[in-house]
């Protein structure tokens, strides 16, 4: 039976020699493969026919069930599989629309074993948020790196469209084994680090807050950079501070996130988080990435969601803004803290008793560095 008149259609129009021949063949192929041609018109209309083979990768064409199946299939309610979807980040279509597959159902069924496990369903909910954003970061940066390496000057559609949806077929099972390890790393790191108190112990539960050292490195004069650089240039410089801060935190330290201009790090130990942004600073004012400024305090805070919150997170972000470029600027506690630890290994110039915004106290900060870099050493 003769196929789909895709030019009578007008799926072909504008096209000739070998970027009609290109679109053609793409077309025929999407047909074989069970696309049915409005979803072709559409996604010719949209500028994403290219895109097609790698949505069928993902399972495009496979949804059959509602919510309220995957929920009893699962055997959760349904309200809290659209919470868990929410948290995921996925988008929510209507209650009777047939959007989700198999894989879909098989996940609600995984988070069910979580809760039959003793999980409280927030827990459940808060982790689904961190892997959502996670997932959502990497997926961009993964589309965005797939797209550098196989848009080429010259390439069709139909060959750039196999070349996504090979990499669509490559990718997940190996990110899936990078992805388990990485977990296994920072779990073993973040249990090594756990401490549990006899008052804990006593209370049967963890009061969830933490003496934690919290430090902050900003790009100096990220504004005005950003008002006379391409936009491909702020990329390269901004992955560069991604890049030295990821190699900057080592554990006990780890790099919190990114903060656009800005690097958070925390460690319950003082001692190597200022080192780790005192090195970082130092790697910094190269022709290749502007020159930083950090702050850091310690104290008291709340960890939630793989993020802080609490004073001294407030109080380093503050610090931070207060010191002066290719510096390292601490409140009076990690002082105190360091030099009872290592007290020959930094030296401190008194840099002022400040009130910053939102501190209620007035705080004593200094500038701080290796003692081997101090002048006359």
């Amino acid at each position: 039976m003769a196929g789909t008149d895709f030019e009578g259609e007008g799926l072909l129009e504008g096209l000739t020699g070998r970027a009609r021949d290109a679109r053609l063949a793409l077309l025929e192929d999407l047909e074989e493969s069970g696309v049915p041609l409005d979803e072709l018109k559409r996604a010719v209309e949209e500028n994403r026919l290219v895109l097609l083979p790698v949505e069928r990768v993902f399972g495009a064409g496979e949804e059959r069930y509602t919510a309220a199946e995957v929920a009893e299939g699962a055997g959760i309610d349904q309200s809290f599989l659209v919470r868990l979807l929410q948290a995921l980040g996925a988008p929510i279509p209507s209650d009777d629309e047939r959007a989700y597959t198999e894989r879909d159902l098989e996940a609600a069924r995984r988070a069910k074993l979580f809760v039959d496990a003793g999980l409280p369903e927030e827990g459940v909910l808060e982790t689904s948020r961190i892997i959502g954003i996670s997932m959502a970061n990497l997926a961009d940066a993964n589309r965005d790196m797939v797209g550098e390496v196989f848009t080429q000057p010259g390439i069709d559609e139909h060959e750039l469209a196999m070349r996504y949806a090979a990499a669509a077929e490559t990718m997940p099972p190996l990110l899936g084994d990078t992805l388990l390890h990485a977990y296994r790393i920072h779990l073993r790191e973040a249990i090594r680090q756990a401490v549990v108190t006899e008052a804990e112990l006593a209370a049967g539960r963890l009061s969830g807050a933490d003496d934690v050292t919290i430090a902050f490195a900003d790009l100096v004069g990220y504004t005005r950079l950003g008002e006379s650089m391409e936009i491909e240039q702020i990329g390269q410089m901004t992955g560069r501070l991604f890049e030295l801060a990821s190699e900057a935190a080592r554990p006990p330290v780890r790099l919190v996130k990114m903060i656009g201009d800005a690097a958070m790090f925390a460690s319950r130990e003082p001692v190597p988080v200022i080192e780790s942004i005192l090195g970082l600073v130092d790697a910094a004012g190269t022709d290749e990435m502007p020159a930083l400024k950090a702050g850091a305090a310690t104290g008291p805070a709340l960890g939630r969601g793989g993020d802080w919150y609490g004073r001294p997170v407030n109080l380093a972000a503050r610090i931070t803004s207060f010191a002066r470029p290719d510096s390292v600027v601490v409140d009076d506690a990690v002082k105190k803290l360091l030099e009872s630890e290592d007290g020959d290994r930094f030296s401190f110039s008194f840099a002022g008793r400040r009130r910053f915004k939102g501190i209620s106290d007035e705080t004593a900060v200094h500038r701080i560095r290796l003692a081997q870099d101090k002048p006359g050493s």
